[in-house]
């Protein structure tokens, strides 16, 4: 990558860190951020690192996260479309959500863990009915299954949303547009404990990832195992969403856009591609944080309603350069 993107990239991350900091119900200026960083005891540090420290890092790391899953699913299906949300992740995550809200199941960690176990559910369905063949896992069929396991699981989301009274439906229906408001020190560990592996195995399949994107063939001669590296890319970006949409909720768009910005400006070579869409995507979301914040005071969007504003102009945009 080049000085130019590198000096880009870093002052795009430092200007959405500092705004996440510094932006809010009370707004902050840069000395009070600073102060507030040094003095945690102060009202300054009990605001940047108590409330919205933890909710910038949940952000960032969500945002980074859903943009290496694109990236990384993009090669896989050799689909420059495809997106986490497309193999029915988020459809499978929401209705567990949504059962565990409609049946008022209690604890604070009731619904992230409902969501978490509805993920897994609807990656281990995907997962068998694309296998064919005896042991082949077929990119096409993939996506086609993702599909309509996430339009299956969608209906019964919905019937459940139905039946359920007003204020489950409401609370139901917030969680699945995506936001950060309770956000917590723990949430965030939670998050980097199911996340860090995931990621840092897509990091590493940066070669593998450039060589499937050519083709079967031309890979299995260089020396990759397609069979393999598409199963544990499917898992660690399925495992990746998931924990995302259990955190957060379903924010979309993230892992569609971030990955063609940086292919029209460093390039499609996955080593330099995936870090700098991980930087990328969390300060995407990041910025979409602060819109969702302030745009409508005193009340807060979804975070996920700002994704889809900014997200949709910006692929058409995108997809109208890359088809000039």
């Amino acid at each position: 990558m080049s000085r130019r993107w590198t000096l880009i990239l870093t002052l795009t991350v430092v200007a959405s860190v500092l705004l996440g900091l510094g932006t809010g119900s009370s707004r902050l200026s840069l000395s009070a951020v600073w102060a507030g960083l040094w003095h945690p005891d102060s009202y300054e540090g009990q605001i940047v690192l108590g409330l919205r420290a933890p909710r910038l890092a949940l952000a960032f790391l969500v945002g980074g996260s859903l943009a290496v899953s694109g990236a990384s699913l993009q090669a896989l299906l050799r689909n420059p479309l495809a997106e986490p949300y497309l193999l029915g992740l988020s459809s499978g995550a929401g209705l567990g959500a949504v059962l565990a809200i409609a049946t008022e199941a209690g604890g604070p960690w009731a619904v992230p863990i409902a969501a978490f176990l509805g993920a897994l559910a609807t990656i281990g369905l995907v997962y068998r009915l694309s296998i064919v063949s005896g042991r082949r896992l077929d990119p096409r069929v993939l996506l086609l299954s993702g599909v309509v396991v996430g339009a299956f699981a969608g209906a019964l989301m919905s019937a459940i949303m139905v039946l359920s009274d007003a204020t489950a439906i409401r609370n139901a229906f917030i969680w699945l547009l995506g936001g950060f408001s309770a956000t917590s020190w723990q949430s965030v560990a939670v998050f980097v404990v199911y996340a860090i592996v995931p990621l840092l195995y897509l990091f590493r399949a940066g070669r593998a990832l450039d060589l499937l994107a050519l083709g079967d063939e031309p890979a299995l001669h260089l020396g990759v195992d397609v069979e393999r590296t598409r199963r544990f890319v499917y898992l660690s970006t399925a495992l990746l969403t998931a924990a995302s949409v259990a955190t957060c909720g379903v924010i979309g768009f993230v892992g569609l856009v971030a990955p063609h910005v940086v292919r029209l400006t460093v390039g499609s070579l996955h080593r330099t591609l995936l870090p700098v869409a991980f930087f990328l995507g969390g300060s995407f979301l990041v910025l979409s944080d602060v819109i969702a914040r302030t745009a409508a005071r005193p009340l807060e969007l979804p975070v996920g309603v700002v994704t889809a504003l900014v997200g949709v102009p910006l692929f058409a945009v995108l997809l109208r350069r890359t088809m000039a």
